[in-house]
């Protein structure tokens, strides 16, 4: 009897070993596919001091800031741990127009090395600036950024991020891998006509290193950006479009309401809040 029900142990014994590594197996490709959720503290606009508390009410572990000064990094540093959550996106503030353009970034994207930030948000504006200067200056500042580990991301704005095909253009002719796209999928709309941001993106895809889940109204130069899902930005699309193509980067969430409307502090976090809980039935997040 005991001959027969070893052979049978052995059997569920192993059985059970398949199962628990299929289990593991699965929450670690859950792991490797979950994209870094984060919001943008510019969304909860003059309630930005709620912002920290409230997010960890959510259940947000990320964050979207502007660069500290270089004397203030310890100090942001230190607010983060306290609050239980990482910057992931750190936005950048320096004139492509300018000549000093790559001096002033520079210390910037020291800070995001200090604080373990590896994206750097940036509104890329050439104004009157010859095409091919502000290409060398953006390479230029691609070489310091992979110095310091650092993608800058350009933001989805005219006239260097306009749209899909304006993002190509401007990627190719940089052609620097340290200089990626941020794809708003608000800025679409509200930048262009006859056009949505699943088609936009699909043109730039290969090259968005940070994307923004924001929504709009869809009426062209129409300050309406409400609650995510309550406009007609195609998240579920774009999300899958995300998926297919192995994207690994942060989504943040941008809330910028509508102008002329005044939020109170709850109303604003009401909605920062319903955006992270739509977000999270588009994807999974951590």
């Amino acid at each position: 009897m005991r001959r027969l029900l070893f052979p049978v142990f052995l059997l569920f014994a192993g059985i059970i070993t398949v199962l628990c590594g299929c289990a593991t197996y699965a929450r670690d490709a859950a792991n490797e596919s979950a994209w870094p959720l984060a919001v943008r503290i510019h969304s909860y606009g003059k309630y930005q001091d709620a912002a920290w508390a409230h997010l960890q009410e959510i259940g947000v572990k990320h964050i979207f800031l502007p660069v500290p000064k270089p004397g203030e990094a310890d100090a942001v540093i230190q607010k983060l741990k306290a609050n239980g959550l990482k910057a992931i996106v750190l936005r950048g503030d320096a004139e492509l127009s300018n000549e000093t353009f790559v001096k002033d970034i520079t210390p910037q994207l020291a800070v995001c090395n200090k604080m373990g930030v590896k994206y750097m948000f940036l509104s890329a504006k050439r104004k009157d600036v010859p095409k091919a200067t502000v290409y060398a200056r953006l390479r230029a500042a691609g070489d310091v950024a992979k110095k310091y580990g650092v993608i800058i991301a350009l933001e989805t704005h005219p006239d260097l991020g306009t749209n899909g095909a304006v993002q190509v253009e401007t990627m190719q002719a940089v052609n620097h891998p340290n200089i990626r796209v941020n794809f708003d999928t608000a800025n679409i709309t509200y930048y262009n006509k006859n056009t949505s941001a699943a088609a936009e993106l699909k043109k730039s895809l290969p090259y968005v290193a940070t994307v923004e889940f924001k929504d709009h109204s869809g009426d062209f130069e129409t300050w309406v950006f409400p609650a995510l899902g309550q406009g007609i930005v195609d998240v579920s699309t774009i999300a899958g479009m995300l998926r297919e193509h192995g994207y690994a980067g942060p989504v943040t969430l941008e809330f910028e309401g509508t102008k002329g409307v005044e939020l109170s502090e709850e109303e604003t976090k009401k909605a920062i809040a319903d955006s992270v809980a739509y977000a999270r039935t588009q994807g999974n997040f951590k």
